[in-house]
């Protein structure tokens, strides 16, 4: 399979983004730059097929990085856990199986992006099925042209909605700001989900405005 012929590239822009940072147990503080999981959810909000599997290749940074700090209303607990709703389902139900969101809501900071513009450049691999490479290409092309998805694509949390467009030729500038090399830290690449849903991890580095992201099984990317 020629991948070189499966390469997109999307531009995503919006007001706000949080990319959390899974360390900060309480407040939310995102990472500087849009993670590869963060990318990829966006493709797939345009074009999901079982058949294919996106692959982040680059992440271009086209707006200096601005942080700013917010207040939002959270749940303090989860949802109805799976033993609950087991019970619930097997007999006693005299209760009604809710959450009361007055009752468990909580007001926390939260360190976020602020006018974000990023480029994604990707690839699909096709996993199965016997329709031709070319056709999720194009069918992407026609969706993300058009506007078109399946769920509003978001930056890293679903209020912090994700403008985007298809892009061809030339790579957009990234800002004088963020010229040179600049160490991100260890990034979240995505999540393991054939390995009890393990977070995998790679050592961000950002040169001019670009990330460079190592393949997903490469000994770049751990645990």
């Amino acid at each position: 399979m020629n991948i070189e012929k499966n390469r997109v590239a999307l531009r995503v822009w919006g007001d706000f983004a949080c990319f959390t940072r899974p360390e900060m147990k309480v407040e939310r503080v995102s990472y500087d730059v849009m993670t590869p999981s963060a990318a990829r959810g966006v493709l797939e909000a345009i074009y999901w097929k079982p058949e294919i599997r996106w692959v982040i290749r680059r992440i271009h940074v086209l707006n200096p990085i601005r942080f700013t700090n917010i207040r939002r209303n959270e749940l303090g607990g989860v949802g109805p856990s799976a033993r609950t709703l087991k019970s619930y389902l097997g007999g006693e139900k005299s209760d009604v199986l809710s959450q009361v969101i007055e009752e468990d809501r909580q007001q926390r900071a939260a360190t976020i992006l602020q006018n974000v513009n990023y480029l994604i450049e990707a690839h699909y691999e096709v996993v199965s099925g016997n329709d031709p490479p070319q056709k999720h290409y194009e069918m992407f092309k026609r969706r993300s042209s058009k506007g078109q998805y399946f769920h509003h694509p978001y930056l890293g949390c679903r209020e912090f909605v994700a403008n985007f467009e298809w892009h061809e030729g030339n790579t957009p500038e990234s800002p004088e700001s963020l010229k040179g090399e600049r160490d991100l830290g260890f990034m979240l690449h995505d999540i393991d989900f054939r390995n009890d849903m393990t977070p995998k991890f790679f050592r961000a580095s950002m040169i001019d405005g670009v990330i460079d992201v190592p393949p997903f099984e490469s000994d770049e990317v751990r645990s």
